[in-house]
């Protein structure tokens, strides 16, 4: 395949992922390091940000998102395992959006205005004139001839089952719902997974390289995707099994490879690691104090390796805390992904390198 500037061995690191992905052993876990630049790669204009910006998520001012795309990989160095890519994001909850919801911006970030006030006639189709897809479409069409050679597009952060369903009908409706209507629940889920994939295939289609491979947070040999249920933490693992569980084995199965984010809600991680199509699960604490490098956690990362999966460590700081976490998987630290996006140097890279290799 064609080098990319930001990214001269992408093939390697496309090979070296793939073999770590299919269970081979590289000799080290597989390490997405980011450092900075201390001078932009390419001389881009920066755009001056809109008046009453609050958050690049928005699906608003098409060329400014464009320009904001187009410099997204240009003051840092992509090293280990990163393969270069930028998001064409619209806020997480994607999916809701495209089937209705309304998008507002909030504390930096984009939330959904529940609208769904009942099931009677209640439609989660497809819909190719709704407003925020056919912006993801155009910031993708637009935006792949401004990255052509230099870095990839990511998967935007779709969502699926209950989290949409809570983004459509608001979380405290939800709670409610799996108590009274628990049928219409499971009906409303099902065609949301549909047209999950609807959305996903054409995405796919425009995003994927040369070799049919993809990218969220991880570039793999296929078709990956990230799924979750934030909503989870409210519920019990007896409803998760009822009502989530189905859903998911469903969508493994529709891909190739599957990292699933798992946001506090611990007491549905049994579920998980029964899940055969799950590859990888990251642990979010959602602690500003207690991140995912502290050995507070250290039992959660066995338990998921012990049950056959990888564990994904996303916003890890420190090399200090990566020789810890060395010391004590010492080599089942290879089942892990490490992303340290905020080293000082290339050097630094060189140095987390040595440590898990």
């Amino acid at each position: 395949m064609p080098e990319m500037l930001y990214r001269k061995d992408a093939d390697a690191v496309r090979d070296r992922l793939s073999r770590w992905w299919k269970d081979e052993n590289i000799g080290r876990p597989a390490m997405v390091l980011v450092a900075k630049r201390e001078k932009p790669l390419e001389d881009i204009p920066v755009m001056p940000k809109p008046e009453g910006w609050t958050t690049d998520s928005l699906a608003d001012n098409l060329e400014y998102r464009l320009n904001i795309l187009a410099r997204t990989c240009n003051n840092s160095y992509y090293l280990g395992d990163a393969i270069p890519a930028a998001i064409p994001k619209i806020g997480t909850n994607a999916l809701a959006q495209y089937l209705g919801c309304q998008a507002y911006a909030k504390s930096c970030t984009v939330w959904c205005e529940p609208y769904l006030e009942d099931y009677d006639g209640a439609e989660f189709n497809f819909n190719p004139d709704n407003y925020y897809w056919r912006f993801t479409r155009e910031l993708i069409g637009k935006g792949l001839p401004l990255i052509k050679g230099k870095f990839m597009l990511q998967f935007p952060d779709l969502v699926e089952g209950l989290d949409i369903l809570s983004a459509m009908r608001g979380p405290e409706q939800l709670n409610m719902d799996l108590l009274e209507n628990p049928e219409a629940v499971k009906s409303a889920v099902e065609k949301i997974t549909e047209s999950y994939f609807i959305y996903y295939d054409k995405i796919y289609e425009m995003i994927k390289d040369e070799s049919g491979g993809s990218y969220f947070w991880s570039w793999a040999p296929g078709r990956i995707a990230k799924l979750q249920c934030d909503f989870s933490i409210m519920i019990s693992p007896a409803m998760f099994d009822e009502f989530m569980q189905p859903v998911l084995e469903k969508m493994t199965r529709r891909v190739d490879f599957c990292i699933y984010h798992l946001d506090g809600a611990v007491q549905h991680l049994d579920t998980l690691l029964k899940i055969d199509g799950i590859d990888m699960i990251q642990w979010e604490p959602g602690s500003l104090t207690e991140r995912p490098m502290c050995p507070k956690w250290f039992p959660i990362y066995r338990k998921i390796i012990d049950g056959g999966k990888k564990v994904y460590l996303s916003t890890f700081k420190g090399l200090d805390n990566l020789r810890i976490l060395k010391k004590e998987f010492k080599n089942d630290i290879n089942r892990f992904m490490i992303k340290m996006p905020w080293l000082e140097s290339p050097d630094e890279a060189d140095e987390a390198l040595d440590i898990v290799s």
